[in-house]
């Protein structure tokens, strides 16, 4: 028995003393760039990746920084043309590894004049397949050779723009073609014509294509979903386009035009709006555009909420913003005039102090809901029938013990989030913090609802649909900065979207400095999905930025993400301190 304790003794060890010195070895896993060879026009590059923690790093024989994690960052100014750089990775037993990328950098080549008889491009705005009505115009922007004609549907002539406006740059023309009553055209590609000084011609189409809206298609659509919104104009950047505010079901909205995959939206004559087609289906022609006189306001306690209660006759689109100092919600009905003379307010109301109105134009009414107190605790916005109901949140006790509070752990499953230079996911690190998080509020008496608890994916319209039915107080929002300079940018910061909620988020970002982290600001107006909700105050959390190595091995301890998420406590408690 002795005997074969000693030999699995020595097999522990033997295996033990192989995984350590495997463990040791050296290797270099690079996260950008991700290819060998690689192509770019931006001088500034950088060299991400990560080693064993006990090995050193050189690149071309430069020692680089190799931070405790093992991670290693190494910026370069690249020489145009192609150069190569070779990272090599030490052990302290001496044992090497190398890698090497090559970059090409070219710069990027001035655009030049069109030389032969030919349109190079053509640009039409807005960018896209367009649906029209008479007197809309759709514009051209032609690059071609100088010094002709160019022309299009209806003989409508562009003119060649002076290189002055043009950032020196000739054979640049422009021109608009106005919709003409009868004009009938469905999905009909324009073709540009250029005609030489010699007499010779050149003709290119459109890519875009152009339709007329008549009077025997439907130009009434009715909303659909749980999350139809309403969006300001057609700019996009990855977190969408700025949106308006969700609107409920069922709200039928007159159509004027559609610019790609958003039909534009008339809510007033004095007012536009864009929804994604995916959001509508459209009504049999001949439908009215929806409009309302106002009928009899209702202001009462349901014993929960506080609601205001509008009488329509149809349902009609709508939005909602805050005011502050004083404290006030703002609704805006499209499509109604007033014919309102008097407001019955019930005095067993718990947080609204009055509710007054106006027509501030034609098809707008306005109605403003003044509040008892400075905090925004949120309101909801729906239809019972054609009656417009705005439900105002009464200020909770302001204890965690009587709170309900919901933590989202950003990202999750398929969704990964930013990636750090040692290659750790976002959702690996804000499921751990979300879980500490969890714990506090709970051990506070919190009530605490969960995105995720577990390695899963969630839908950001799943989340704020969950998040709807729950109801919770406050919603925080746990993720991870990134960006593409890992070196020079780093730091902490939070997200609003609305100024009622700010103070949320801003007494957050004040603990999380404590933390000696850079202050890169509490932002509002985030256009973001989980700050888009009316219905409590929310305030999303980008703790560190994840790309920095040193702040990547900050946030990958353990001890430091116990730290950061009593710092979120405190902020909370501060929050409602503020509120008293």
């Amino acid at each position: 028995m002795k005997r074969y304790f000693f030999f699995f003794t020595f097999c522990f060890l033997f295996s033990f003393i192989g995984f350590a010195q495997i463990k040791s070895d050296p290797f270099i896993k690079l996260t950008d760039p991700l290819s060998e060879v690689n192509s770019v026009s931006n001088a500034q590059k950088f060299i991400i990746g990560s080693t064993c923690k006990t090995c050193t790093i050189s690149i071309n024989n430069n020692n680089v920084k190799v931070y405790p994690t093992g991670a290693f960052v190494y910026e370069l100014i690249l020489p145009e043309g192609e150069s190569q750089y070779t990272i090599s990775a030490k052990s302290s037993a001496g044992k090497t590894i190398s890698k090497t990328v090559t970059f090409n950098y070219a710069i990027p080549k001035a655009e030049q004049p069109t030389k032969t008889i030919s349109i190079e491009r053509i640009q039409t705005l807005p960018e896209g397949n367009l649906m029209l009505k008479p007197g809309d115009a759709i514009s051209f922007r032609v690059k071609a050779k100088t010094g002709c004609v160019i022309t299009t549907f209806g003989n409508t002539r562009f003119f060649e723009m002076p290189d002055s406006v043009c950032e020196g740059m000739i054979g640049i023309y422009q021109g608009k073609y106005i919709i003409q009553p009868t004009d009938t055209f469905i999905n009909k590609k324009f073709s540009v014509i250029l005609t030489a000084q010699d007499g010779n011609t050149f003709v290119k189409e459109t890519n875009a294509k152009f339709s007329v809206l008549t009077s025997s298609m439907p130009d009434v659509y009715i909303t659909k979903g749980r999350l139809a919104h309403l969006e300001y104009g057609l700019g996009e950047d990855r977190l969408g386009g700025a949106k308006i505010g969700y609107i409920d079901s069922l709200i039928p909205l007159k159509i004027i035009g559609k610019v790609g995959s958003h039909f534009k939206v008339k809510l007033a004559p004095s007012r536009t709006a864009y929804i994604p087609d995916e959001l509508v289906n459209p009504l049999p022609t001949g439908t009215f555009t929806p409009s309302s006189l106002t009928g009899k306001i209702k202001v009462f306690n349901d014993s929960t909420f506080d609601v205001v209660q509008i009488q329509l006759f149809s349902k009609l689109p709508y939005q909602s913003f805050h005011l502050t100092d004083p404290s006030k919600i703002v609704v805006d009905v499209f499509g109604a005039t007033s014919n309102t003379n008097w407001i019955d307010q019930l005095s067993n109301l718990k947080e609204i102090r009055k509710v007054n109105y106006e027509q501030i134009a034609d098809d707008i009414f306005r109605v403003y809901i003044s509040l008892q107190h400075q905090q925004h605790w949120g309101h909801q916005i729906y239809y019972s029938d054609n009656n417009l109901i705005i439900k105002i949140k009464p200020q909770p006790k302001l204890l965690l013990k009587d709170l309900t509070i919901a933590i989202d752990a950003g990202h999750g499953g398929t969704n990964t989030g930013a990636a750090g230079p040692t290659g750790v996911a976002e959702k690996e690190i804000t499921l751990p913090i979300a879980l500490k998080l969890q714990k506090m509020l709970e051990k506070e008496g919190a009530k605490v609802i969960m995105t995720r608890t577990t390695e899963t994916f969630f839908d950001n319209k799943e989340r704020i649909l969950f998040y709807r039915d729950s109801t919770p107080d406050l919603l925080l929002s746990v993720h991870l900065n990134s960006s593409s300079d890992p070196i020079h940018i780093s730091g902490t910061s939070t997200f609003y979207r609305y100024d009622g909620f700010k103070n949320l988020s801003n007494a957050i970002q004040k603990r999380m400095l404590e933390l000696g982290l850079k202050d890169c600001g509490n932002n509002g107006s985030f256009n973001f999905m989980l700050n888009s909700p009316i219905e409590y105050p929310n305030a999303l959390i980008e703790t560190v930025y994840l790309s920095n190595p040193e702040e990547e091995m900050k946030i990958l301890d353990p001890v430091f993400q116990e730290k950061l998420s009593e710092k979120i406590v405190l902020g909370v408690k501060d929050f409602l301190e503020g509120c008293r």
